[in-house]
This record gives structure tokens, sequence and C-alpha cells, in this order.
């Protein structure tokens, strides 16, 4: 005997937001690879230019472990973009400076983002558009700003191996 499904009253939340949020990070991901970079390194490089940031703020920035993070730095300073320096505000900390080779790269890789991201907005009338991203701000800021604690954490999405 085969049991009746229960009857789903609101639409699927999770996954609108999670199979637009993969499909958006894997054009994200092929779009950045076409100059080198992986999302992680356009973060870095881009919120190291913002201000003076020692490695573990920008892993918080990016939402890095540690480890992810110190692969990350190793692959931005092999290709001469990014290079780990003492701050000049605490001799004690370590900030990662991005190189004038590095500046140039982070604002191709902001063209590329900023291109991804109109060309999914842009899918959509404008009106829509609108209303799109004040509800996804409302959410981020709102209701669904902080992770709750959770006995069992929430894995993220894994990228599909090619």
């Amino acid at each position: 005997m085969t049991a009746m499904a229960p009857t789903r009253t609101e639409p699927d939340l999770s996954y609108l937001l999670d199979h637009t949020g993969h499909v958006l990070r894997s054009r994200m991901s092929a779009a950045l690879a076409e100059i080198g970079l992986t999302a992680r390194m356009h973060c870095v490089l881009v919120h190291a230019l913002e201000a003076e940031r020692t490695q573990i703020q920008l892993a918080e920035i990016g939402d890095m472990d540690k480890t992810t993070m110190v692969v990350t730095v190793d692959a931005l300073e092999e290709a001469g973009l990014a290079e780990r320096r003492p701050s000049a505000k605490d001799r004690r900390a370590r900030i990662i400076a991005v190189t004038e080779a590095g500046e140039l790269v982070a604002r191709r890789s902001q063209e590329i983002v900023d291109g991804v991201h109109a060309e999914a907005l842009g899918s959509l009338p404008e009106d829509e558009r609108e209303v799109l991203l004040r509800a996804l701000n409302r959410l981020a800021a709102g209701h669904l700003a902080t992770p709750v604690e959770n006995p069992q954490p929430v894995r993220r999405a894994r990228q599909r191996a090619k």
C-alpha cells in the first residue's frame, strides 16, 4: 500500500532559493574561470581592496573556513595577485594586500560578476526585478538574516564535479 504524500500548503521556497542559487553560482564560477579566478578568489580580492583586512576578517566575509581561506590566499599569491603583509595598524597581524596586477584582475572580475547578475535579473521584466530584489533584501536583513543554532549543522549544496 502506498501512502499519500502530504499536501503542500506553501510554495517550496527552499527549492526555489537553492536551485536558483546553485545555477547562479555555477554560471558565476564558469564566467570567472575564464580569467583564472574562483568566486572565492574574487571575493578576497574585492574585499581586501575595500579596506585593510586580515585573513580571518576576509574568511568571515567570504564565509570560508581557515583551510579554504589559506588555500585561496596561497593561490592568489602564486598568481601574483595578492600577498600577506604585516598590518600597518597592528604589526602582529597579517593582512592580505592586493598587488597592482590583482587590482586589474579584481576590476575585471567585478565586471564579470556584475554581468552575470545583470543577465539573471535581465531575464525578468523590470517591475518583477525590483520586487524580487526588495523582497530578497528584506529577507536577508530580517527574518532570514541569522541562521538558527542547530545540533545537526545544515550542509551547503555541493558543486557537482565535472
